[in-house]
């Protein structure tokens, strides 16, 4: 696949999850999939079904978009910097629900292989969205 078309892809990846079609992960991400910056949430599987697991978790703790702020493609990887917005209306693990708006900022890298996602690496806000919901105060 070229560039373009790995942007595509990843592109499409956010729109499924931003709509709740997780059954879409099938056809986009292969089952090895390998995460090397996982959500810290004990229990969830390896590959595919984890990725599944960990965005049904969000999905119904915290729905909402992912905006796509930049994208840069070269071979294999594709670089995303997004900016999630949600809601705290479940509960997290450990975290119960705050109704708290949220934003996140991050960067992701995916590299895709035979037009799926393979692997993925993340820098997140995850203080920001810690001090958001209240589990760390807010320094500033």
């Amino acid at each position: 696949m070229s560039p373009e078309e790995n942007k595509k892809l990843v592109r499409r990846f956010y729109r499924e999850i931003d709509a709740g079609n997780l059954d879409a992960m099938d056809d986009l991400v292969a089952e090895d999939y390998l995460d090397h910056s996982p959500p810290p949430f004990p229990g969830l599987a390896r590959g595919r079904e984890g990725l599944k697991q960990a965005f049904r978790l969000f999905w119904e703790a915290t729905p909402g978009t992912h905006d796509i702020e930049d994208q840069i493609a070269e071979g294999d990887k594709v670089v995303t910097r997004l900016t999630a917005h949600g809601v705290h209306r479940g509960d997290l693990p450990g975290i119960p629900a705050t109704g708290a708006r949220l934003t996140m900022t991050g960067t992701v890298i995916h590299r895709i292989e035979n037009g799926r996602l393979v692997e993925k690496w993340s820098d997140k806000d995850v203080l920001g969205f810690l001090q958001q919901l209240g589990v760390v105060p807010d320094l500033l």
